[in-house]
């Protein structure tokens, strides 16, 4: 096992499948980085420092920096992948699939299906989300919920460097569109990695970060970390969580989250997202429809509030979900009665 920042797990992921498979091309605003500028084409290697050196490697036919243009990206990925190639597009910021959305949610989405199973797009669209960095509305959303709502889609949110590798592996080799979202907070995160050049983990197979016996806590990408610290401190007090990651929110792991609901009777969900309409809600309609007999309180949800991200410092931290929040939730299952 080697150890790796989330970033760089994402970078030398891609640059090991690009090696590997001559139809894996990428392309997306700025993803070669300072062509035309004094520091050439490698200069910056996209505004994440996720496709640094890939210029150089492969070439512009494989690299393909586009025009500032999400629907342009997206539908010329859907037209390589029915050509036989493997494109992954990278958005920048998840906010501006809206406008995209018609070649999301209308084309790549529906080809196989449309065409009867002749054809697949095997076409992965990657976007940066989440919110603390006072990044402002446009440029802090969580839309998860939106993507994990259209039939067609599989949709990913690794948490760790490690399922970093294993899960943007797995999507590279699917031959249907993947949502591969990556937090910006996360990117700094270290952890351990596969060394395994065929190291996948499938989708829909959860992870229990934690195990407990009193309360079940089930959470994505950067809420798992937050879940998890919860899970500690409860612990000090001698309460028990199970922390499951989903990992992919379509298709999800019903069976995790329910086995584990049905062993601890209680449910807490922490979501980033607003709350209407949402993957929080979809956990506890899960619970509550297939494991009712089994809940010893009404589950609970962490969730930011039906408002837009606020800019101000202060105000996107009281907007965000945090180990206290998800503490009090946790406290509140355990003293239902």
């Amino acid at each position: 096992m080697a150890k790796m920042v989330y970033r760089d797990a994402v970078r030398k992921t891609i640059f090991q499948e690009m090696e590997r498979d001559e139809n894996v091309v990428v392309l997306g605003e700025d993803i070669v980085g300072g062509m035309g500028t004094a520091g050439g084409p490698e200069a910056i290697g996209g505004i994440w420092s996720t496709s640094t050196g890939f210029y150089d490697a492969f070439g512009p036919d494989r690299v393909i920096d586009t025009p500032i243009s999400e629907s342009a990206i997206v539908g010329a990925a859907g037209g390589l992948a029915l050509t036989g190639k493997r494109p992954i597009a990278e958005l920048m910021f998840a906010d501006f699939i809206g406008v995209s959305l018609d070649q999301i949610w209308n084309q790549i989405a529906k080809f196989r299906y449309m065409f009867g199973g002749k054809s697949k797009c095997p076409a992965i669209i990657r976007m940066v989300y989440g919110a603390g960095f006072n990044a402002a509305a446009q440029h802090s959303q969580s839309v998860h919920q939106i993507l994990t709502g259209m039939p067609g889609l599989k949709v990913v949110m690794p948490s760790t460097p490690g399922d970093v590798v294993g899960l943007l592996r797995e999507a590279i080799r699917e031959d249907d569109p993947v949502i591969f979202l990556e937090h910006k907070a996360l990117y700094g995160l270290s952890g351990e990695v596969s060394d395994d050049p065929d190291f996948t983990i499938p989708f829909a197979h959860a992870r229990l970060a934690r195990a407990g016996e009193d309360v079940t806590i089930v959470a994505t990408g950067m809420m798992v970390g937050l879940a998890e610290k919860t899970a500690d401190t409860l612990a000090e007090d001698g309460i028990g969580c199970d922390v499951i990651d989903l990992r992919t929110t379509s298709p999800l792991d019903e069976e995790a989250v329910l086995d584990s609901v049905e062993a601890t009777g209680r449910l807490v969900v922490v979501d980033e997202a607003p709350p209407r309409c949402s993957l929080a809600t979809d956990i506890v309609a899960l619970a509550s429809n297939k494991a009712f007999a089994s809940l010893k309180a009404p589950p609970q949800m962490v969730t930011a509030p039906h408002t837009p991200v606020p800019f101000a410092r202060e105000l996107e931290s009281a907007y965000l979900p945090d180990p206290g929040k998800i503490e009090a939730a946790v406290r509140k299952a355990l003293d239902y009665r």
